[in-house]
């Protein structure tokens, strides 16, 4: 491989990490914004509402501007939007600002996605996509964990500061140590910049299945029923992902009294760290089991490990809700597989359709939060989780699609000269 080609290789792994530290800190800080601003549950719920909002709008225009201008000048700008966002929560850090400060960084986070996996296929090599793809969903792991690590450093009490964190804590309210996050993701997403400002590209030719496709073949996607059943799967399985990761760090707080800034930091960091390692197990299970059934075992166990979290103990919940994440690993993957794997062509179109349901991100976190202040009770608000895996496990017995993952047994069952 050409000495260009791992820099480029390296580079897109970093962004991955980059995004997630963006991404993923939003459990961590929820029950910040609550106590900071006294706002309900179904208000905190707006943050990641406002984030995932700009990833489900801009899936599809932001593919149309990778083909416009080319994948260098999309990824500065959205890191350019990216540390916009961060910057304006860090200077102005009121909950009113928080929305469109996230909706910025997710509107970059979300058109950055779009360009940098078929450099990615560029870079490495197609033969070697599958490989470095799953690479870049551990490196995104491991950035989800380090996020609210970061954030579990800056909120450290006065007493304890170093000379960073008093540095950090300087430029913010004294009273708001934890929005000092939002100054270490603008020096991030500059840098970044930076970066990429000073990187070689390579010209991407954009395969079939990764063009955007034109208005009139969404229209004509959109009208059949099987496109609309995979979107509302994609749809229920990051608002499932998200309404878990986001409310964790408050539950552990309001019924277990376990600090949000201690142990609420590290019960989200160990859902994103336990979703890495499950791709891990997730990869051999998909090579000796059928996709469905997969999908169907682990939404199962993602189901159980919810329940425990939500009636065990302290000690036992603080552990049973990071492993919903690690049986939720394998569900993004399996889902689109399956779609993309039910249709014959526009495989680009219907890809940026499904992406459009990540909007369940922004949609079921607020159902949550808003359940809860119905009731008085978020324990009642994260029960609406099971009707959202529970779509997700439906999917592994009404999907049929046109070609089924290969697995150890069915690649020695093929004829050696028919083999495909």
């Amino acid at each position: 491989m050409a000495r260009r080609n791992a820099y480029l290789i390296t580079l897109i792994f970093v962004i991955f990490f980059v995004i997630s530290l963006l991404t993923n800190v939003m459990g961590a800080i929820i029950p910040e914004i609550i106590t900071s601003f006294s706002v309900s549950y179904k208000m905190a719920a707006l943050l990641p509402f406002a984030f995932f909002l700009a990833y489900g709008v801009l899936s599809i225009p932001g593919g149309m501007m990778v083909e416009a201008w080319q994948e260098k000048r999309v990824v500065i700008l959205s890191f350019l939007l990216g540390m916009s966002g961060a910057l304006l929560f860090a200077l102005v850090p009121r909950y009113g600002v928080s929305l469109p400060s996230l909706f910025l960084i997710g509107a970059g986070m979300a058109i950055i996605q779009v360009a940098i996996n078929p450099l990615l296929r560029v870079a490495g090599g197609e033969e070697h996509f599958a490989f470095n793809s799953v690479i870049g969903q551990l490196v995104f792991g491991v950035g989800g964990f380090v996020s609210p690590q970061i954030y579990k450093y800056v909120a450290e009490p006065t007493s304890t500061k170093d000379p960073l964190q008093a540095l950090l804590g300087s430029m913010v309210p004294l009273e708001l140590p934890w929005v000092s996050v939002y100054w270490v993701f603008a020096l991030s997403c500059a840098v970044m910049m930076a970066v990429v400002l000073f990187s070689r590209f390579p010209k991407v030719e954009l395969k079939e299945d990764e063009k955007v496709g034109a208005m009139s073949t969404h229209v004509s996607l959109l009208r059949k029923p099987m496109v609309w059943a995979y979107f509302v799967g994609i749809f229920c399985y990051v608002g499932s992902e998200q309404g878990t990761a986001n409310w964790t760090s408050q539950f552990l707080s309001s019924y277990h009294g376990l600090d949000p800034q201690t142990a609420g930091a590290d019960a989200v960091s160990s859902f994103w760290f336990l979703m890495s390692v499950g791709c891990l197990l997730g990869l051999a299970a998909l090579k000796i089991f059928d996709s469905r059934k997969v999908l169907i075992g682990f939404s199962l166990a993602a189901m159980a490990s919810l329940t425990v979290g939500l009636v065990a103990p302290a000690e036992i919940a603080r552990w049973a809700l990071p492993m919903v994440g690690f049986f939720a690993s394998v569900m993004w993957s399996v889902i689109i597989s399956l779609a993309l794997n039910s249709v014959a062509e526009h495989h680009g179109s219907f890809a940026g359709i499904l992406c459009t349901g990540i909007l369940g991100g922004a949609v079921i976190p607020v159902i949550v939060g808003a359940i809860s202040d119905e009731f008085g009770s978020l324990r009642v608000g994260m029960c609406f989780l099971y009707l959202t895996f529970g779509y997700v496990l439906g999917i592994g017995f009404w999907a049929k699609p046109l070609v089924n993952n290969e697995t150890i047994s069915s690649r020695k069952a093929k004829p050696l000269e028919g083999a495909v």
